[in-house]
């Protein structure tokens, strides 16, 4: 074996092994310091994803009374609050981000505020949803 291709195995042994740990040691935070989740499994294809509530998750949550701290209703006054116009997907996505469960670039994103609002829609039309 050469002595140059004995040491790339080594760097490549030693840079796998190390890998875990240099990636739990890493925090990221956003423009304002709120952290950021960063998915490190991806790290050798040179990507990092950004996670962050699914659309149907932030309306549920919201039904479920998870942001009453925020003065978003849960259940049915959530539903007939939104059915009304007296509630909208941007409050729900608000509440959310107020919460921290939601980084605040999502109040810009109108392609989640759509999908928030259709999920909202979804449960004024779904009976078997209970409070």
């Amino acid at each position: 074996m050469k002595f140059s291709t004995l040491i790339d195995s080594v760097l490549i042994v030693a840079s796998i092994a190390l890998l875990p740990g240099i990636g739990g040691a890493q925090t990221a935070t956003n423009n304002s310091g709120e952290p950021i989740a960063i998915n490190f499994n991806n790290l050798l294809t040179h990507s990092t994803n950004v996670s962050y509530l699914k659309p149907f998750e932030a309306a549920f949550l919201a039904y479920q009374g998870n942001l009453k701290a925020q003065g978003i209703p849960s259940g049915s006054a959530l539903v007939s609050q939104y059915q009304t116009g007296s509630l909208t997907a941007l409050d729900v996505v608000k509440a959310a981000v107020n919460a921290k469960k939601l980084p605040a670039q999502t109040l810009n994103d109108t392609g989640y505020l759509n999908a928030v609002e259709s999920q909202l829609t979804s449960f004024g039309s779904t009976s078997n949803l209970s409070d």
